[in-house]
């Protein structure tokens, strides 16, 4: 603990209500691989929900520092396996069959993760190389005893500091669990494969590996084999020839577009999951926790970066009050000057000459500061684009963020907000109403049938008038509709 608080530079106040409240529990924690670094060993020791937490902190050198990160990134894709009868096991139990049945070849771990370790196969009936993913034994009872410990903590937390119950600690929780319930089942991690190399076929320097759908069940997938050089390996890539630069701008231009343009986009992009092939494509691994946001939602984070970007902090303040992220009855210009206090010093500035973790800490304050509730919604959003940012980073530590997210999200500004995106609207809108039109009359009738029984004489004429603005509204949108068919 103490490694983590050094790391953040964390204040005297923290460090000892940390030391008390971890005091009675020095005793009863489990020693871990003395093997392991210390921060390494004691979150692995605890269980794979804080291995999720130290895979994040290993993307973010700037934050935790060169050594602690280089420690936490054993967690990625290097902890202690299971054995491979045990793995054997597993895939027999699911696929109803003996292993060398479907397999020719099945290897020892070639990696292993938090959740799950990976075999190098072959199938029998192809010759064809495959990954094989594995889930460990009883993970499904590891993960339940760390969650029902988060969520005892964070009921303690809200109980205490009443403070706190705008981070909606119970609720991060929640959507937390949701996530991970999702994760411990590979038929869904195959599902959820199968769509992301669909909506990425056209992404150019991008790889998903095939998925053997027919080879997969709920503890075990089968995935094509792709050879390549693991994203951690920043010096190996170099001296492979790949372009480090390329390699950071690329993969962070990747996820803003997938997350804007797709709404759907790898929700665990550290470098454990990522490799780089020979011919320099990069290739993405473990589809357990991906990410959806909708058009609305999408359109307001590109709101929100390109006014970062071009320094309209008022701009990105009102986005945020138009969204509800901030509550109406605070001040906007205090907000944009608060998001001005952030933004100016960082401009200019590659990423080896900022501190990210002082720029987090008066992120925190400002929402603190305004009231802002944390959005579960939009968690694995910012959990992702700190983590991807970081995997940018460690490629290449001169990176400018601003300079390679700028023409994402410019084209992504023309194509969906402004006048293009609102015909756009319009139509979408005439043909969602276009699909009621026979149901209309009905639906007018039954309105003002029920208005007329509970409203006094004066509601039903005020209330009809409103009925005819909609229905006024809605022919009108049908009009634009067939206008901009026609000139289309």
């Amino acid at each position: 603990m103490s490694l983590v608080l050094d790391a953040f530079d964390a204040p005297p106040s923290l460090r000892l209500v940390a030391r008390v409240l971890g005091w009675p529990f020095k005793w009863l924690g489990l020693k871990g691989d003395p093997n392991m670094p210390p921060a390494t060993r004691a979150l692995t020791a605890l269980g794979p929900a804080y291995i999720k937490f130290g895979q994040v902190l290993s993307t973010r050198p700037d934050v935790v520092g060169d050594d602690l990160a280089l420690q936490l990134r054993v967690l990625q894709d290097k902890l202690p396996p299971f054995s491979t009868r045990q793995a054997r096991s597993t895939v027999e139990t699911e696929l109803g069959v003996p292993v060398d049945t479907v397999f020719s070849e099945f290897s020892e771990p070639v990696a292993a993760a938090s959740i799950a370790q990976v075999h190098k196969a072959r199938l029998r009936t192809t010759g064809e190389e495959v990954a094989v993913k594995v889930l460990r034994p009883n993970i499904e009872k590891a993960f339940r005893k760390d969650i029902d410990a988060f969520y005892l903590a964070a009921s303690i937390i809200q109980f205490v500091s009443p403070s706190s119950r705008r981070l909606r600690p119970t609720e991060v929780i929640k959507h937390f669990d949701g996530v991970v319930q999702g994760e411990l089942d590979l038929r869904l991690e195959a599902a959820a494969a199968g769509e992301y190399a669909a909506k990425t076929a056209d992404d150019a320097g991008f790889v998903v590996p095939q998925t053997h759908f027919f080879h997969s069940a709920k503890r075990m997938m089968t995935m094509e084999w792709a050879e390549g050089i693991a994203f951690g390996e920043v010096e190996a890539i170099g001296a492979a020839g790949h372009d480090r630069k390329a390699l950071g701008e690329r993969v962070l231009q990747l996820f803003l577009r997938q997350a804007l343009n797709d709404g759907y986009f790898h929700a665990d992009m550290h470098q454990g999951n990522l490799k780089v092939s020979a011919a320099g494509d990069i290739i993405a691994y473990d589809f357990g926790i991906m990410g959806r946001i909708d058009e609305y939602t999408r359109r307001v984070y590109a709101e929100i970066l390109i006014g970062f970007i071009r320094k309209d902090y008022r701009r990105v303040a009102e986005v945020h009050f138009e969204a509800g992220y901030v509550p109406a009855d605070r001040d906007v210009d205090e907000f944009a000057q608060a998001l001005r206090a952030v933004g100016e010093p960082i401009f200019g500035m590659n990423a080896s000459q900022m501190s990210m973790g002082r720029v987090l800490a008066y992120l925190f304050e400002v929402t603190e500061r305004f009231g802002m509730e944390t959005r579960t919604e939009l968690i694995l959003l910012q959990r992702t684009m700190v983590v991807v940012e970081g995997v940018a980073r460690t490629m290449y530590p001169q990176i400018n963020i601003w300079q390679v997210a700028q023409p994402v999200v410019e084209d992504y500004i023309k194509q969906n907000v402004g006048p293009r995106a609102l015909l756009r609207d319009l139509v979408a809108t005439a043909r969602v109403l276009g699909r009621f039109g026979p149901k209309l009359p009905h639906m007018v009738e039954t309105a003002l049938s029920q208005q007329g029984r509970v409203s006094s004489p004066v509601q039903p004429t005020r209330r009809r008038d409103h009925l005819f603005s909609f229905v006024a509204g809605a022919v009108a949108a049908a009009g634009v509709a067939g206008l901009v068919a026609l000139l289309s």
